[in-house]
């Protein structure tokens, strides 16, 4: 099998752009299988920095087509934003290296609004949601009453699904003081919308199957990291999605058996935005240069990025769930300089040691990480391309994650570049 599965095995931020980007050189085709606009990769390409939101890491790339899966909930507006800053930067799209799902689910104004405005009523008690509306949307394809790319091509349709929409959010906004939904308003926007997403739709599944048939390598994208997934992420505060390698097979219309090697993008610390429990974070000297050398900024919100130690618990709990054939370790140069390094091995809760992390939130509030310590190293490993050159030390906390998360390193990355990447088992192969 050559795909591969590209996922996040922390909170996200991990790097999976580049990653993404890098391995698109041997790919025929890209695609995204969950998440929205909500999700950030920035690649870096000859100094050049392009940030994605919702467009496919591969569209960068010349002769690869880039599939927007049925798993990604749209906002054609903000889609067609980006497609326009990107096409300034110097990228061509257009249909022959961009399709939209046909049965992807649509992010309207009004799920946005009734994203911000739960926010605004939780107070203290937020989630961190960017109020880009995901989780609404996808609150609308659970409960079937959602806009589906496929309904842009009949103006009726959409007047029928908006009429149906607003059964439900009228009386909700009532209900929280808020104004009705202007009717025609939204009709408009949608029917003004739908001729310039149109062009790019097209029957997704059937075209990822022709490529399998044809031996053609396929590339399946994640956004966020298992972290955040719905079901396997430090519930409530979690995305909107299942950001699981698995959902690669759903999101995007193939069987799992065409999944091949799972990828996970790993951080050499741990990372995240937003609220939610963060056993290993930093609140010192060494997590504040951690943030700084990192440029640890989040691509979408630009809310500044908690910080912490490497936690070997979870990325070993993430691992086995998914599967994952091998990780890409990223931002290993960000390390360079720190005396001591520690690693987590386990917590301790009330008292008790505990080897992974539990689902209730009561006890994950309560978990103090149990640290191992390593020597760190002096010298630079910024933009090293081989592994045999980085330093002892470095070399000994690559080779200890390893052991501790029971899943080898694949793929090295020594700074935001696309070529300063240590290759040692390829993906595709």
């Amino acid at each position: 099998m050559n795909n591969v599965v590209v996922v996040g095995s922390q909170w996200g931020d991990e790097g999976k752009g580049k990653i993404v980007d890098w391995l698109s050189e041997q790919a025929d085709v890209i695609v995204r299988f969950q998440g929205g606009h909500n999700a950030g990769h920035t690649l870096t390409i000859n100094g050049k920095v392009y940030k994605l939101n919702l467009l496919p890491s591969g569209i960068v790339r010349k002769g690869t087509l880039s599939i927007i899966g049925n798993g990604v909930v749209i906002d054609p507006w903000a889609l067609i934003d980006e497609m326009k800053r990107i096409s300034e930067q110097g990228i061509e799209i257009s249909p022959t290296n961009l399709m939209i799902a046909e049965n992807a689910p649509l992010i309207l104004p009004i799920h946005s609004r009734l994203d911000i405005i739960r926010e605004e009523l939780k107070g203290k008690n937020k989630i961190g949601t960017t109020g880009r509306g995901i989780g609404p949307a996808y609150e609308d394809k659970v409960a079937r009453r959602a806009i589906r790319v496929c309904d842009l091509f009949d103006e009726k349709i959409i007047i029928q699904r908006v009429d149906n929409l607003l059964t439900h959010y009228n009386p909700l906004f009532k209900g929280m003081g808020q104004e009705a939904i202007n009717r025609d308003e939204l009709i408009n926007q949608i029917k003004d919308i739908a001729s310039k997403i149109t062009p790019f739709v097209g029957v997704a599944w059937k075209r990822l199957d022709e490529a399998h048939k044809k031996g053609e390598k396929i590339l399946f994208e994640g956004a966020q990291g298992v972290l955040l997934d719905i079901d396997h992420g430090t519930y409530p505060f979690v995305t909107s999605s299942n950001t699981h390698a698995g959902q690669a097979s759903a999101g995007a219309g193939v069987g799992a058996d065409k999944l091949g090697f799972i990828l996970g993008i790993t951080k050499a610390y741990t990372t995240r935005v937003g609220s939610g429990p963060f056993p290993t974070e930093l609140f010192d000297e060494v997590g504040e240069g951690l943030a700084k050398r990192g440029h640890e900024f989040g691509t979408v919100t630009e809310r500044p990025r908690r910080c912490g130690w490497f936690d070997a618990v979870l990325v070993r709990q993430v691992n086995k769930t998914m599967g994952v054939s091998g990780m890409a370790l990223m931002k290993l140069d960000v390390l360079d300089g720190i005396e001591e390094l520690k690693i987590c091995v386990g917590y301790d809760i009330d008292g008790k040691e505990y080897d992974h992390y539990p689902a209730s939130t009561e006890l994950q509030a309560k978990a103090k990480p149990i640290y191992e310590t390593m020597s760190g190293w002096s010298e630079s490993t910024y933009g090293c391309r081989d592994k045999s050159k980085l330093p002892k030390n470095a070399i000994a906390y690559i080779n200890r994650i390893e052991e501790l998360v029971e899943t080898p390193v694949a793929v090295l990355s020594t700074s935001p570049e696309r070529d300063d990447t240590i290759l040692i088992q390829d993906p595709f192969k």
